[in-house]
């Protein structure tokens, strides 16, 4: 599976690609560590650059600098000729753009104060429809090549989430948390392949890989087994427990090599 950015250019400009997935991180990461305002703030940002790569792929060039406001060129953008551009790019990506730019430019000053924050939700919200608008640039893109499994992907991998004590190299993952047991490494490794299935002996490897013995190998492999599922051949993916645990996992052992 390609990159997101590869996906997406040359159908869209590559400037405001490389803008929309830097923000598009930028809003995961910050969800990630809970800091709902900056995730929400970012969004806004993304829509953004989205709009402008929408803008070009109308044929249009967008407004420079602060003359480029995103409810004008949503509106610029559906009033274009019907068949000069996609309706996708017309109407479906913008209408969800309005959306999250409604949320990111009116935080913190639409809610009453005596009410539940909102902030999480409103977080949850537009993490959602941003990834949402980035998979639908990804299919109309591809025009046609790239499933809806093969955008989702791509998604994903923009936000799974990063911890400093996971390396990759050469197909292995290592996990240098301090005193991982097997099992733990095994979902580190699961975790790491996620959404991408991976086989037994594969998992196993890995696990030899990062200096376990055979034994404990296929010892933790059968650990692992409420936290998988497996398909007809046995390739294994990790559910949501598994992904959780994972997490787990990985923030303990980054907790603890800094302390």
């Amino acid at each position: 599976m390609s990159s997101p950015e590869n996906l997406l250019v040359p159908v869209f400009a590559k400037a405001h690609v490389a803008a929309a997935l830097r923000h598009f991180s930028g809003l995961i990461e910050d969800y990630q560590k809970g800091e709902w305002e900056d995730c929400i703030g970012k969004s806004g940002k993304f829509i953004e650059a989205v709009l402008k790569a929408l803008y070009v792929r109308s044929g249009n060039v967008p407004p420079k600098g602060k003359a480029f406001k995103a409810d004008t060129a949503i509106n610029f953008l559906a009033g274009t000729p019907h068949g000069s551009a996609d309706d996708t790019i017309r109407l479906t990506i913008p209408r969800a753009c309005r959306f999250v730019y409604e949320v990111a430019s009116n935080r913190g000053g639409r809610h009453d104060p005596d009410e539940i924050d909102p902030n999480e939700m409103d977080a949850q919200a537009v993490v959602t429809q941003c990834s949402w608008i980035l998979a639908e640039m990804i299919r109309h893109a591809q025009h046609g090549a790239a499933t809806p499994d093969d955008a989702r992907r791509a998604v994903e991998a923009l936000m799974k989430r990063k911890f400093p004590l996971i390396e990759e190299i050469d197909g292995h993952t290592y996990f240098h948390g301090r005193k991982p047991s097997a099992t733990d490494v095994a979902l580190v490794v699961l975790f790491n392949n996620y959404p991408r299935r991976i086989s037994p002996e594969n998992l196993v490897a890995q696990l030899q890989a990062n200096k376990f013995s055979l034994p404990n190998a296929r010892m933790a492999l059968v650990r692992v087994n409420r936290y998988v599922h497996r398909d007809s051949q046995g390739n294994l993916v990790l559910l949501a427990p598994g992904l959780r645990k994972a997490e787990e996992i990985m923030g303990a052992g980054a907790l603890a090599a800094r302390s």
